[in-house]
């Protein structure tokens, strides 16, 4: 039995592949080495996937944040080795995984754009460039995060409509001490600023907030995509929460830049599962 995993800081999703099917979908804590060790990994399985332990896994693909360099995927690697009983692990990073969702074989520019934001080409086999996102202070164009920041700073600084600014506070009853307290003193402001998002799009007829998010994509497009060489060759393609709920202004902005819109997914499990279905050996 194969055992894919797409995993984020908050949530990981498993997916079962047998006899080059799809099986049972699971879900567990978030699995960044950044934020876990090993050791925790392993309790945090044998918690929340007790069935699993000794179940016949034979191969896993885990793709997720934080699995930047080696010494990070070894932690993953030792943990899932231990609890699922095999050698036979692939542990890259979630932007790998996402290349192998949205581009398959074929060569293309895969986007992330969630809660953060990332990109890479891809030429089909591997990621050959990637601009480093940056994270929401110095980048992340167009992620929740840097919507939400940029929507509570014109909540905050009153430079949206006084109707938008009521409506904030009625959907989000924090003082504005409390917003800045979650954004300065209190961990994962990234996720706190990322709710926001829904705000914006039950709000989206307001004008001001479609500027908003068309000036935070073309950011993304102009500092991100445009920056490899390949982008106007291949199909520009997209997973995350972000980008397919706001589908219709990226699909705008990559022809207004002479680009050509690819898929877009809201996560890149389902078709991770197709890929390795029809490529069994990666």
């Amino acid at each position: 039995m194969i055992l894919i995993a797409d995993s984020g800081s908050t949530k990981t999703e498993w997916k079962e592949i047998s006899g080059g099917n799809p099986g049972k979908s699971y879900i567990s804590s978030g699995i960044n080495p950044f934020f876990v060790t090993a050791g925790e990994i392993i309790r945090l399985l044998g918690e929340e996937m007790p069935g699993m332990k000794g179940a016949g896994v034979t191969h896993i693909y885990f793709y997720g944040t934080g699995v930047s360099n080696a010494s990070k995927a070894e932690i993953v690697r030792s943990a899932l080795a231990e609890f699922f009983g095999t050698d036979q692990l692939f542990i890259g990073s979630d932007l790998i995984g996402a290349a192998r969702s949205l581009c398959m074989t074929e060569p293309g520019i895969a986007c992330i754009i969630g809660t953060g934001s990332n990109s890479c080409y891809y030429d089909g086999k591997k990621i050959v460039s990637n601009v480093s996102p940056l994270g929401y202070i110095l980048g992340d164009e167009g992620g929740g995060a840097v919507l939400g920041r940029k929507l509570v700073a014109g909540v905050l600084k009153k430079q949206l409509p006084g109707i938008v600014i009521e409506n904030f506070f009625k959907a989000f009853p924090f003082t504005p001490a409390e917003i800045l307290d979650h954004v300065y003193n209190m961990p994962f402001p990234n996720r706190f600023l990322g709710q926001f998002t829904r705000f914006i799009s039950d709000n989206i007829h307001v004008q001001e907030l479609q500027e908003m998010i068309t000036s935070s994509f073309d950011e993304f497009i102009v500092r991100n995509v445009l920056s490899y060489p390949e982008a106007r060759k291949y199909p520009v393609h997209f997973t995350g929460s972000i980008a397919f709920h706001f589908r219709p202004f990226l699909e705008e902005l990559l022809l207004k830049h002479r680009l050509q819109p690819g898929i877009f997914t809201e996560t890149p499990m389902e078709n991770l599962v197709k890929f390795h279905i029809q490529n069994p050996h990666i």
